[in-house]
C-alpha cells in the first residue's frame, strides 16, 4: 500500500508513467506530469507544475486549442500532431491523445494528456510523399506509367499517366482482360499475354516494344516491362511500367528510311567509296570498292586495313596520306594515284581524301573517294600515240613537199642550164656532149620521180621502208643529175667513196640528203676560191659514215650551232633556204635511225658526217 496522502500517492504514480503524460485542469494549468513529459519537452529543471499548457510551448496550434476545449466541454479520444522545436533548435513531432479527467462524482475537471514522439514517422511520411511527387513528374515528363495487379482481389491499378497513354477517362478502372486487348492483335497482343503468363508460372520479367491502339482508334507504339510480386516466396501479383515511344519509332523508321536511301545512293555511285578510322580500318565501304576488292559484301573488309589488302609498298604510301590528312586536317583532292591489289592488277585512281572532323576538333577518321581512269589513261595513251603518229605524219609530208620542192627545182636549174650551153653552143662534138647530159639528168628526174612516189607511199605509214643501197653509185648518180648546175659553178666533186659500201635507207631520202648537201656547198661558195667538195666513207661502230666536205663561207658553230638544223633559221644573208634544207635533211637521217655531226669554221668551209645505222 502506497503511503502518504492519495495526492501525493497519485502523484507519484503518474511520474512513473512510461508515457509523456500530462493532467490538466479546466484552466489549462499543469496539475501532475510524469518524468517522461518532462524529458521528452526538454523540460530540465524547469517548474512546469501550476503553469498554462500554453505558456509552456512558444507556439501551440488552433487546432490543438479547438481539441483541449472541446475535450473539457466532454468529447474525449481525439488526436493532433503537433511541432515541437527543443532547445537546440532541433525540429520534433508529437501525436497528442486527450481525454476528459472526471472527478468522483464523473465532473469534468481538466484534460489527461499523453503524447507521443512521432517525429521519425512524420519525416518517412514526408520522404514518402515527396518520392511519390518526384515519381509522378518524371512519369509525367518521361510519359512513363506504373501499373500493379493484386492476384488475390484481381485488382489493376493503373497510374494517371498510362491512363492517358491509353486514352481513356481519369475513372476508368480496367481488368487484366481488357488491358491486354489494349494490345494490336496479333504479334503485340500474342507477345504480351505469353509474358505475363511466364511471368506468373516461371518469375520471368519482361521488357518488350510492342504496338497498341488507344480508346479513341490511335496506333501507338509503347516499351511495356512487367516482373512478378512474391511474399515469403508466394507470388501475390505483377508490377510494371508502360512508356510510349511513337514518336521515337517514328524517327528511328526516318532515319532507317534516310539510311537506306543514303546507302542506295553510295553504293549506286560510280566512284569507290569508304569511310576509314584513326588506325585506317574501313568502317563503310560502297558497293564499287567491294567490287574493285574482289569481295561479295562490305562485312569481308570492314575492320581491316591497307595491309591487310595491298602489298605493303602500296599499302605503306596509303597510310602516309591518311596520316598527313587526319594530321593537317587538310583534303587532298583529284591526286592521281596507282592502286596495285595483291593479285597484282593496277588500276590508275584520282583520288580524294578529306578528314571526318569531331567536335573536338580532332580527326575521328576520314572519307575516301576513288575514281577509276584506267580506261581514260589507256585512251589518254592511245591518243598520244595517234598524235604522235600524227605529227611524224605532217613532219613526213612537211618533208615530202620540201624534197619535191628541192629536187625537182634542181633538175628544172640543171635542165635550164643544159638547154643554155646546147642553144648557145656552135660545136657539135660539143652538142653531141650536152645532149647526153640532158638525157642523163632526164633519166635521172625519172628515178626522182620514182623516189618520189615511194617516198608518198611511205608517208602513208608509220615505219619507214628501207632498202640497201650503194653509196658511191648514189652519189655518182646525184652528181650527175647535177651536172650543168655544177659545171656553171665550175665545181669540182671528189668522190671518194668506197665502190662496196652499202647503206640501208629509205632511197629518196638519201636523194635528198645528197642534193641538199652538194647544191648547200656550191650555193654558199666562198667568191675567192673554186668551190670542192669531197665525198667519204668509213665505218665506225655500227655506223658508215658518209663524209661531205666543201671548202665554202664555212658556218660560226659557237653563234649558231644550236640553231644550225632549225626550221628557217639563217646564218648568212639570204640564206634561209640553207637552214630549211638543214632542217629536212636532218629529220631525214634521224626517220631513217640515223645522226649528223657537223664540223666548220668560218672561211673554211663545213663537214658534215652522216652516221647511217648498220646493225640491220
Amino acid at each position: 500500500m502506497l503511503r502518504g496522502t492519495p495526492t501525493t500517492a497519485a502523484n507519484y504514480l503518474i511520474k512513473q508513467l512510461p508515457k509523456a503524460t500530462a493532467f490538466i485542469n479546466s484552466k489549462f494549468e499543469v496539475v501532475h506530469v510524469s518524468d517522461r513529459w518532462i524529458t521528452d519537452f526538454d523540460f530540465g529543471n524547469r517548474n512546469v507544475l501550476g503553469k498554462s499548457i500554453f505558456d509552456l510551448f512558444d507556439s501551440v496550434s488552433d487546432d490543438l486549442k479547438e481539441l483541449l476545449e472541446s475535450c473539457l466541454m466532454g468529447s474525449g479520444g481525439e488526436t493532433g500532431v503537433e511541432r515541437f522545436v527543443d532547445r537546440s533548435k532541433k525540429e520534433r513531432w508529437f501525436e497528442w491523445t486527450n481525454i476528459p479527467w472526471f472527478d468522483d462524482k464523473e465532473n469534468i475537471i481538466g484534460i489527461i494528456i499523453q503524447a507521443e514522439e512521432v517525429t521519425a514517422r512524420i519525416l518517412q511520411a514526408e520522404k514518402l510523399k515527396k518520392l511519390e511527387l518526384l515519381l509522378q513528374n518524371k512519369s509525367e515528363v518521361a510519359g512513363i506509367g506504373s501499373w500493379e495487379y493484386d492476384t488475390f482481389t484481381q485488382h489493376l491499378h493503373w497510374c494517371p499517366t498510362i491512363r492517358k497513354i491509353k486514352g481513356v477517362p481519369d475513372d476508368y478502372n480496367p481488368t487484366a482482360e481488357e488491358a491486354i486487348n489494349f494490345y494490336k492483335e496479333g504479334y503485340s497482343r500474342n507477345t504480351i499475354a505469353m509474358a505475363v503468363e511466364n511471368a506468373k508460372n516461371n518469375g520471368t520479367p519482361w521488357h518488350e516494344k510492342l504496338e497498341m491502339i488507344t480508346a479513341d482508334g490511335r496506333e501507338i507504339w509503347v516499351i511495356a516491362a512487367g516482373k512478378p510480386l512474391y511474399r515469403d516466396g508466394q507470388y501475390i501479383g505483377l508490377l510494371g511500367t508502360l512508356q510510349e515511344i511513337t514518336e521515337h519509332v517514328n524517327s528511328e523508321n526516318k532515319i532507317k528510311e534516310s539510311e537506306a536511301l543514303l546507302r542506295t545512293v553510295i553504293d549506286n555511285l560510280p566512284l569507290n567509296l569508304y569511310i576509314k578510322d584513326r588506325d585506317s580500318r574501313k568502317t563503310l565501304a560502297n558497293r564499287s570498292e567491294c567490287e574493285y576488292l574482289g569481295v561479295s559484301g562490305p562485312e569481308e573488309i570492314l575492320g581491316k586495313d591497307d595491309h591487310e589488302l595491298y602489298d605493303k609498298e602500296i599499302a605503306d604510301i596509303s597510310r602516309q596520306e591518311d596520316l598527313s590528312v587526319m594530321r593537317s586536317l587538310t583534303p587532298i583532292y583529284g591526286r592521281e594515284t596507282v592502286s596495285v591489289k595483291r593479285d597484282g592488277t593496277a588500276t590508275t585512281f584520282l583520288t580524294s581524301k578529306i578528314p571526318l572532323i569531331g567536335k573536338d576538333g580532332r580527326a575521328s577518321g576520314l572519307m575516301g573517294i576513288s575514281l577509276d581512269i584506267s580506261n581514260l589513261k589507256k585512251q589518254e595513251s592511245e591518243l598520244r600515240n595517234l598524235i604522235n603518229v600524227t605529227s611524224l605524219q605532217n613532219k613526213k609530208l612537211v618533208n615530202f613537199a620540201h624534197i619535191v620542192s628541192h629536187n625537182l627545182r634542181s633538175h628544172t636549174a640543171n635542165f635550164s642550164m643544159l638547154l643554155d650551153f646546147l642553144k648557145d653552143e656552135k660545136d657539135e662534138t660539143e652538142k653531141d656532149n650536152i645532149l647526153k647530159m640532158l638525157i642523163a639528168a632526164s633519166n635521172n628526174l625519172l628515178e626522182t620521180l620514182e623516189n618520189l612516189n615511194e617516198v608518198v607511199t611511205i608517208n602513208t605509214n608509220v615505219n619507214l621502208d628501207k632498202k640497201p643501197v650503194r653509196l658511191y653509185e648514189k652519189a655518182h648518180t646525184i652528181v650527175e643529175s647535177l651536172s650543168g648546175f655544177l659545171q656553171n659553178a665550175d665545181t669540182k666533186i671528189d668522190n671518194r667513196i668506197c665502190p662496196g659500201v652499202n647503206v640501208k635507207v629509205v632511197p629518196a631520202y638519201l636523194d635528198s640528203i645528197l642534193m641538199n648537201f652538194i647544191t648547200n656547198a656550191v650555193k654558199y661558195k666562198d667568191p675567192s676560191r673554186t668551190p670542192q667538195i669531197t665525198l667519204t666513207s668509213e665505218k665506225k661502230d655500227n655506223y658508215i659514215v658518209l663524209g661531205i666536205a666543201d671548202n665554202g663561207l664555212g658556218i660560226d658553230l659557237e653563234r649558231y650551232g644550236d640553231k644550225l638544223f632549225g626550221m628557217y633559221k639563217t646564218f648568212h644573208e639570204n640564206d634561209e633556204a640553207r637552214g630549211i634544207g638543214l632542217y629536212i635533211t636532218k629529220n631525214q637521217i634521224e626517220a631513217m635511225g640515223g645522226f649528223i655531226t657537223t664540223n666548220s669554221e668560218v672561211g673554211k668551209g663545213t663537214t658534215f658526217k652522216i652516221h647511217f645505222n648498220d646493225k640491220d
